[in-house]
């Protein structure tokens, strides 16, 4: 091969060699390829490694490569496209699929077309957003997703669909929408960034030169959707809003109305067939006057015809014109829809209505069966089977992977509405109180599973043990899947004074939320238990709390100054109640802030502090307390340029692992050791003293390795492969290579860094050869 003196794997070196040889500027190439100048100059950059398949056919094409060359350049770009997570739950991409398609959908067939046009002539480098907006029940999202069907053809590289939950009272923030599309994109968890402006940097930077179809459903603001939508490519982003969004700029629009009433009749029609409505033309016609031409009244009063065969329409029209004059009107619509929602509502059998009506009291935009069965005061099977009717009657929605299911806003309210009505306070306190109970019990038992302190292999304490989770996994994807519900009841425990079942639960969840920094959600729990115990008297337990509540406030909002200012409130209660370990904990994470806010010799000083602090004391839980603090000291000392001081810390740290921690598991230790290893080799390399660093950096590698740690084996592998690069080792390539690729795998920004040491260690081989 004419390029075979190239490294496969580095796409942009390639493509800069091909674009030289054949004689194009970078214009020139974008010209002829359809690929933006600034695509381009990512690509040989290195800032986008893996461009997908089509645009490297189009690159080859243009620079007229042969069969073998296009496919060496696609076996380069392959290399660095951001690989699936290894997660055992369900996948990212299919959690962000398009939804099922409407196939009796019906009439807005302008804006369609528009659209398609819009996907026809859409540029290289100007990504294209419509803003779909009209009042409730107007059918947006059923456009949306049928718009996206028809146009899923034009966007090869990818369609994905987020509802951004704009009506519910906490709609999704930008930075847990950015981190479902990465995790969409195959970001691990673990490289996802931590800030929002990061996430949507990467976000940017994945899809840009991807035709790429974006469905942003029910948002609630510009602020929310401006941060997900792309830069710069080819894509197409679809954002359905109640509100007109105003603020959005350069965006195309499409304001939905009413249908007509013949686009009524034939919605009509398309759900219970021909022959029925051309039996009673006139009450088809009365019926879609009754529902207001609104497409959300017609499907139901449709569905409930199409689930009674034999009803005429006439008979429909007659009970729902009635219905009608003896209801309020509807606050967000018209008295039609009200009394279509009241008519399907009247006919549920009394079980049906109640978990209906129930179950609109649960939190979050979807809702399980268990929490159905408890809010309606049913057994679980009772409780699926009167779900799965009400998805049969149109009145729920159900999740097309797993067991949950969703209202309609409009229903939503309309249901919350005969809670009022027909329970009152009382019963639906009652309902309350009863799945609050319940919820904190399972959140407790299940996040104990984390805790290396009381790991439990029962369902200690779990309100169900025969359908418990069984394992770590199980209980994440509880805890995940109802994080809305015990959240709910964590704040109905609080608010009405259950103060030793919060700190239960929150004490239960501090392992549990190490694995999940990213959940802002982590504030208003230390919060709240930091709350319960002072209102409980507890000293003790609210310094615990507050050093919780501050390592959210550094890591999880990324708010260094309330951090210290939590930290210091820590500090003062552990003292004030004797508690050494806490104390060394609230200066840690008092140090952690103050480094965030640049006052590194105050940050160095309490680190010291804490260190002095943790080692007077003799618990296991104090020695490691005092790992982390020696490990963050030692870093610090070496970013400072205080290098042997940092391994004299870093030295110490490896002494109490190999002198062993009573009561603590081998494996948890062996962990901790490996973290001061890896951190000796760093210091020992920045000193020169590569041959020693070395065999460090190896075994700190091979025990992240054996935990399956690839979080952490990443930067470990880079370290060492820059390690051997400096000694001339003949392992480096290949360590650097399996780094690189490892570290964009996990879209760590070291990535970069591996990037230029293999670049430094091919010329440094070419300068040898000649």
């Amino acid at each position: 091969m004419r390029d075979g003196t190239l490294p496969t794997g580095d796409f942009g070196q390639r493509l800069r060699h091909l674009r030289a040889r054949a004689g194009l500027s970078q214009e020139a190439l974008s010209h002829a390829a359809g690929v933006s100048v600034r695509a381009l100059a990512d690509m040989e950059r290195g800032r986008t490694r893996g461009p997908q398949r089509r645009t490297v056919q189009m690159l080859a094409e243009a620079l007229g490569l042969d069969d073998d060359e296009a496919a060496s350049l696609e076996k380069s770009a392959a290399l660095g496209r951001p690989r699936p997570r290894t997660a055992t739950g369900p996948a990212a991409p299919s959690a962000l699929a398009l939804p099922r398609d409407i196939q009796d959908f019906t009439a807005r067939v302008p804006a369609l077309a528009r659209l398609l046009e819009l996907a026809q002539d859409i540029e290289p480098s100007r990504p294209v957003v419509t803003v779909v907006t009209g009042q409730p029940g107007l059918g947006k999202t059923a456009f949306a997703v049928h718009a996206a069907h028809r146009l899923t053809p034009y966007f090869p590289d990818g369609q994905f669909a987020l509802d951004l939950h704009g009506m519910d009272p906490e709609p999704t923030t930008p930075r847990d929408a950015l981190a479902r599309l990465l995790g969409a994109m195959g970001v691990t968890d673990a490289a996802i960034p931590v800030g929002t402006d990061d996430r949507a940097g990467l976000w940017r930077s994945m899809v840009g030169g991807r035709r790429v179809l974006l469905l942003l459903d029910n948002a609630v603001d510009e602020s929310q959707v401006a941060p997900l939508l792309p830069g710069t490519g080819p894509s197409l982003t679809l954002v359905t809003s109640r509100h007109s969004l105003a603020g959005l700029e350069s965006v195309h629009r499409c304001d939905l109305a009413l249908l007509r009433r013949e686009e009524a009749v034939e919605l009509l029609t398309r759900i219970i067939g021909p022959d029925r409505v051309r039996a009673e033309a006139q009450a088809a016609r009365d019926l879609a006057d009754l529902c207001g031409y609104l497409p959300l009244a017609v499907r139901i009063a449709g569905q409930r015809l199409l689930s009674r065969p034999h009803e005429r329409l006439g008979k429909l029209v007659a009970r729902l014109a009635a219905e009608g004059r003896r209801l309020d009107g509807l606050q967000a619509g018209s008295l039609r829809v009200r009394a279509a929602f009241a008519l399907s509502y009247r006919q549920l059998p009394p079980e049906s209505r109640t978990f209906l009506r129930r179950a609109s009291l649960a939190a979050g935009a979807d809702f399980s069966p268990e929490t159905g069965a408890l809010l309606a005061d049913l057994s679980y099977d009772d409780a699926v089977a009167r779900a799965e009717e009400l998805t049969d009657a149109g009145l729920l929605q159900s999740d097309a992977a797993a067991e949950r299911y969703r209202f309609h806003d409009l229903l939503k309210l309309y249901a919350a509405e005969q809670v009022a009505a027909e329970d009152g306070p009382v019963i639906r306190d009652a309902a309350l109180d009863r799945t609050a109970r319940w919820m904190l019990r399972r959140a407790t038992a299940a996040a104990l599973h984390f805790d290396v302190e009381h790991a439990r292999t029962s369902p200690y304490g779990d309100p169900d043990p025969d359908g418990a989770p069984t394992g770590r996994e199980e209980a994440r994807a509880w805890l995940e899947a109802e994080r809305a519900q015990w959240l709910a009841a964590l704040r109905r425990a609080h608010d009405s004074g259950h103060h030793r079942q919060v700190l239960d639960t929150a004490e239960a969840m501090h392992w549990f939320s190490d694995l999940n920094q990213h959940w802002e959600q982590w504030v208003e729990v230390f919060q709240r238990s930091a709350d319960s115990a002072r209102a409980l008297g507890s000293g003790q337990e609210e310094a615990v709390h507050l050093n919780y509540l501050a390592w959210a406030y550094n890591l999880c909002v990324h708010d260094p100054h309330t951090a210290l200012t939590t930290a210091d409130a820590a500090l003062v209660a552990a003292r004030d109640c004797g508690d050494g370990l806490q104390e060394g904990w609230a200066l840690g994470y008092g140090a952690g802030a103050l480094h965030r806010l640049g006052r590194t010799e105050e940050a160095h000083a309490r680190l010291r502090e804490a260190a002095r602090c943790l080692t007077s004391q003799d618990s296991p839980q104090a020695r490691l307390a005092e790992l982390t603090i020696l490990n963050s000291l030692g870093s610090l000392l070496r970013q400072a340029g205080r290098t042997a001081e940092a391994l004299d810390i870093h030295r110490r740290s490896e002494r109490i692992c190999r002198e062993g921690i009573p009561g603590r598991p081998e494996e948890l230790i062996a962990l901790y050791h490996a973290v001061a290893r890896q951190q000796i080799g760093n210091d020992l390399a920045a000193l020169g003293r590569w041959t020693e660093a070395e065999p460090s950096l190896r075994q700190a590698l091979a025990a992240f390795e054996a935990a399956q740690m690839p979080a952490w084996a990443g930067p470990a592998r880079l370290d060492l492969g820059l390690v051997l690069r400096a000694t001339g080792h003949p392992e480096a390539r290949e360590t650097l290579l399996a780094a690189r690729d490892a570290l964009a795998a996990l879209s760590n920004p070291r990535r970069s860094e591996a990037t230029t040491a293999l670049a430094a260690l091919e010329e440094a081989a070419a300068r040898s050869i000649n």
